[in-house]
């Protein structure tokens, strides 16, 4: 492998390329397009465009694409060559400032939840000149937004973008209010963990549900899993080992910043963290980290997981979004600083969090709602589906104090008055972390733990960024203007913690208890996607989007339709693999298990040999092959029912409470049967197989 620092970036046109091959006029311009959002005119891209496909051509490169995420939650794209017809019969090697502006795909073949008709075909990819273009797989990417024709966003970048603008926005007011004159932009800083599990892809190939929907429908526990915690941080077997090393090579060429690796708390289950980076650029990383991963596997005979729950009964797969705002001068405005002041300024922006979590619990719980994380969310090893944050100790002592005006008591006495020389200063690390707690303050910035593996970290930003803007418009909006800024800001605080301090919780959330002690706080509990989605059209939040301009009532509508479409789809298809599993496998696996146990009790018989086992055995799988048969038939009306149905809301509903309860049913005889069924005759690798397969 060449050095790192020689490898880093090679295969991104970023700051050093451009530097490198752009005028010095043109650069000013592009980094102050990168820098504070200004639009770059036609000649400049042209320049650009020229100098980024001269580039890409001494790479080998021969086509480029606009590169995007479409409503499908994974990337697009659409491969161009760079050829243009000459006279003679010739060709030349062309990019213009308008391809690289914009392209054309069709629109009305992504999801749209009704934003487009499919005579309505045409949609724009619009070029995001804050995100560096790559080279992957031989093609010159274009990290783009997917609008319609009419405007209306197709794609999770752009909303994403929207809700940069909007905190960057509200940030620069409330940062103003202390004397920050030298700010200019503020941009929030992502850092994802991307959970996910390697399998050895023999099994892979032998299994029809991983195949087809990601996870397992059927598999009975084996005698080991997670219990002995031997695989959390341990050692790193070498086939996995090796295609670490690649995957992170890979990703470097690409600039994106992996950092950690290691081996998560299940069988096969791993983690790869990268460093942060502004919101968009992390959002684009992480889609090619989960490519990648997955292209990379393969390569290695292994196949990568990025189900939320692949298995039941051992941890399934998040992916922990770690989350800040820094500004253009490098300050991290979840430090709580060295002065009184900068206490104060970290303060506000802490309780600008707290009321954006309260105030916006349902909506954060919409971000991450799917089936698949459906299944993970509440379980012991994920926060549960109710909303809350921590912020330790220590800190919410801090708060009380604010809230009451009196003395904190810590490291030092003092009266709390919110910017004056009084403030006692924090340390850095003020808080342990919290692996339970769906919204953990950790230090110096913010991790958000109920976003699913498989997710694109977009969703959640663009409500965290949001909510957060609405909570410090508020904020500027009653301090601008104030002849007592202290006093006032004091009064503020004061009754912000008091009217949200019943989000803040440090405690246990994996507990019974909390769940409890939740609903008295009146706190919302949205255990699945059906029960979460109708948020996406309630009046407080179309009103949030549409004043900070990220969503219009339309998209929000769209968005709503979108995922409990996708939500019913996929519990179909999964019904739909579990008919198949059951009646062309399972079922004439035990039946012929069942002979040969019936032919063992007639041969034992004749000799005079007790066959009280066997006939034992028999009989117990013959009335569990009924059983199986009987779910089977419930789970296909169900479904035939349930498919007559045409309003989303109600199909939705009616999966929950119809199809899945009988997929459960179904799955409870069929792993009984595994249990009872002799492992040569059972159809596929079992779970011991499938969770210590790769050695």
């Amino acid at each position: 492998m060449k050095n790192m620092t020689e490898l880093f970036g090679t295969m991104v046109f970023n700051d050093s390329a451009m530097q490198a091959r752009l005028p010095k006029e043109i650069y000013k311009q592009v980094q102050l397009s990168i820098k504070e959002g200004k639009r770059l005119n036609s000649e400049t891209a042209n320049v650009v465009a020229n100098a980024m496909k001269d580039w890409a051509i001494e790479k080998g490169v021969t086509h480029f694409t606009h590169w995007f995420q479409p409503m499908t939650g994974i990337t697009a794209e659409k491969h161009d060559s760079f050829i243009t017809p000459i006279e003679g019969g010739r060709v030349i090697m062309e990019f213009s400032g308008k391809e690289l502006i914009q392209g054309e795909p069709d629109a009305s073949s992504f999801p749209n939840g009704g934003l487009r008709a499919t005579f309505e075909a045409r949609g724009y990819t619009a070029w995001d000149p804050t995100s560096y273009a790559f080279i992957k797989d031989g093609v010159l990417c274009i990290p783009t937004a997917f609008c319609s024709y009419s405007g209306e966003a197709l794609d999770k970048k752009t909303p994403l973008l929207r809700s940069m603008e909007a905190i960057n926005r509200q940030c620069l007011r409330v940062l103003k209010l202390f004397g920050n004159e030298n700010v200019v932009s503020v941009r929030p800083t992502v850092g994802p963990e991307q959970e996910y599990f390697l399998i050895d892809k023999e099994m892979y190939a032998k299994r029809k549900d991983i195949m087809y929907t990601g996870r397992t429908l059927f598999g009975a526990r084996p005698p080991k899993g997670q219990e002995l915690e031997d695989h959390y941080f341990g050692t790193i077997k070498p086939r996995v080992a090796a295609f670490m090393g690649e995957l992170d090579e890979e990703l470097w060429k690409l600039g994106v910043l992996a950092k950690t690796e290691h081996n998560e708390a299940a069988p096969a289950q791993h983690e790869l963290a990268p460093i942060y980076t502004t919101n968009n650029i992390a959002a684009d990383h992480n889609q090619i980290t989960m490519e990648l991963m997955q292209k990379l596997a393969r390569k290695y005979d292994m196949v990568c997981l990025l189900h939320e729950k692949p298995f039941e009964g051992v941890n399934g797969s998040g992916k922990h979004n770690n989350w800040s705002l820094t500004t253009n001068t490098g300050v991290n405005l979840f430090e709580p600083g060295e002065t009184p002041y900068e206490n104060a300024q970290f303060l506000t922006m802490l309780c600008a969090v707290i009321k954006a979590v309260d105030d916006y619990q349902d909506m954060l719980r919409v971000s991450v709602a799917s089936a698949a994380n459906d299944h993970r969310l509440g379980a012991a090893e994920a926060p549960p589906a109710i909303v809350s944050i921590y912020v330790g100790d220590e800190i919410s002592e801090i708060l009380d104090a604010v809230e009451k005006g009196a003395a904190y008591v810590g490291k030092e006495k003092e009266q709390i008055k919110v910017g004056v020389h009084v403030l006692p200063k924090f340390p850095k690390d003020t808080t342990d972390r919290n692996r339970t707690s769906p919204f953990a303050f950790t230090g110096n910035k913010f991790e958000f733990r109920m976003t699913g593996s498989s997710a694109s970290i977009s969703s959640c930003n663009v409500v965290i960024n949001t909510a957060v803007a609405e909570s410090l418009r508020q904020f500027a909006d009653e301090l601008e203007g104030s002849d007592d800024f202290e006093r006032d800001l004091h009064s503020l605080l004061s009754r912000v913690i008091r009217d949200h301090k019943r989000i803040i919780f440090n405690g246990n959330g994996y507990g019974e208890e909390w769940v409890k002690e939740a609903e008295s706080r009146g706190l919302l509990n949205l255990a699945t996607t059906p029960d979460c989605s109708p948020y996406y059209l309630h009046e407080k939040n179309v009103e949030l989007f549409e004043r900070h301009r990220v969503y219009t009532e339309m998209e929000l509508a769209a968005r709503y339709k979108m995922k409990l479409d996708t939500y019913s789809k996929v519990l179909h298809i999964e019904a739909l693999t579990m008919r198949e599993m059951v009646h062309q496998d399972i079922l004439p696996a035990v039946s012929s298990y069942s002979k040969l146990l019936a032919d063992t009790v007639i041969s034992k018989k004749a000799i005079g040999v007790d066959a009280e086992f066997e006939q034992e055995t028999a009989r117990r799988l013959s009335s569990l092959i009924r059983e199986t048969a009987l779910e089977a038939e419930s789970l296909e009306n169900a479904v035939d029912e349930v498919e007559t149905i045409t309003e989303c809301y109600t199909r939705a509903m009616a999966y929950k409470n119809e199809v899945l309860p009988a997929m459960e049913a179904l799955r409870e005889t069929v792993d009984t049967l595994e249990t009872l069924t002799a492992k040569s005759c059972w159809p596929y690798p079992c779970y011991g197989d499938i969770l210590f397969s790769v050695k």
